[in-house]
């Protein structure tokens, strides 16, 4: 085959085509400091970011479901250990008015103490948090407890209403796994406890021996009712602890599993660009050498 100055012209720059192709996909790998930047590049690449990336977006959204489950369990312990003291001074209240020395005035000023503790319990079950009231189990949209104002007498402390939801909250903190966010409000809010503050203010203000040296036991109840669900809910934190620990480790494995399957070696790219330069002037060299001058270049 005769080899003619066209074809050596036409070979010299398809090859020099190439070497700027090289160039050009090592600048990119520089640039964006990854090993492809469209699946073309390498499918098999591509395909397994796909895959890690996938998995690793899997463990942020459960760091995130994790967040709002701490928002939900941490207020939630706030309150009932606001709601555990609550209670501790009704019992308080109710062992000094139960010894026989106070008067009937006394026993008065006490039930209104009393009256002012059950409201604040009130405002603790409708405690709102990230515009959601997190006592109602489901319905966050509306208060748990509500008072229902009585018609005269002006003194009359109205009725205490009492949704009684005890719908779970239910938020998944790994795949297929799902946790309880929120608490009973029914075993800690009842219309029961409300019942029995309203009684035990009632039986002060009516200075009613009969009815008061009972609720010590009474009180003793709810409060270890409160502090049961309280356990409950600490044991739920601890494992939410556990699998906050575990998503972090995962979370550093698929980062890295990611970035060895995508991120360019800056070093290895560096070398490889620095020698395709050399190829590459190497061959504008050789090219430049090898053409033979033309007729045009004699004449001038």
């Amino acid at each position: 085959m005769r080899v003619t100055q066209g074809m050596l012209s036409s070979n010299m720059l398809s090859h020099l085509s190439n070497s700027y192709e090289r160039m050009g996909k090592f600048q990119e790998q520089l640039s964006t400091g990854k090993k492809i930047n469209r699946p073309s590049d390498d499918p098999v690449v591509a395909m397994k970011g796909m895959n890690y990336r996938t998995q690793l977006n899997e463990v942020k959204q459960f760091q995130r479901n994790l967040n709002e489950m701490h928002n939900w369990m941490e207020n939630s312990d706030s309150a009932m250990d606001k709601a555990t003291q609550a209670m501790q001074r009704v019992r308080e209240l109710t062992v000094q008015a139960s010894n026989g020395t106070y008067d009937q005035d006394q026993k008065a000023n006490i039930a209104k103490e009393i009256g002012q503790l059950k409201d604040h319990m009130i405002d603790i079950a409708n405690t709102k948090v990230n515009n959601k009231y997190i006592f109602n189990g489901t319905d966050t949209l509306n208060a748990p407890v509500d008072i229902v104002e009585a018609d005269p007498p002006a003194d009359d402390p109205g009725t205490v209403k009492v949704s009684n939801n005890s719908g779970k909250v239910m938020i998944e903190i790994s795949k297929g796994n799902s946790l309880k966010a929120n608490i009973d409000p029914v075993n800690v809010f009842s219309d029961e406890l409300f019942s029995d503050l309203q009684g035990l203010e009632g039986a002060l203000k009516g200075n009613d021996e009969s009815r008061l040296n009972g609720y010590l036991d009474i009180i003793d109840r709810h409060i270890n009712t409160i502090v049961d669900e309280r356990a409950d809910l600490g044991a739920r934190m601890n494992r939410v602890e556990l699998v906050e620990d575990r998503l972090a480790q995962q979370e550093i494995t698929a980062t890295r599993i990611l970035s060895d399957n995508e991120d360019a070696d800056i070093e290895k790219v560096i070398t490889e660009l620095k020698t395709q330069e050399s190829v590459h002037r190497a061959a504008l060299g050789v090219g430049a050498r090898i053409i033979q001058p033309t007729l045009m270049d004699f004449l001038r």
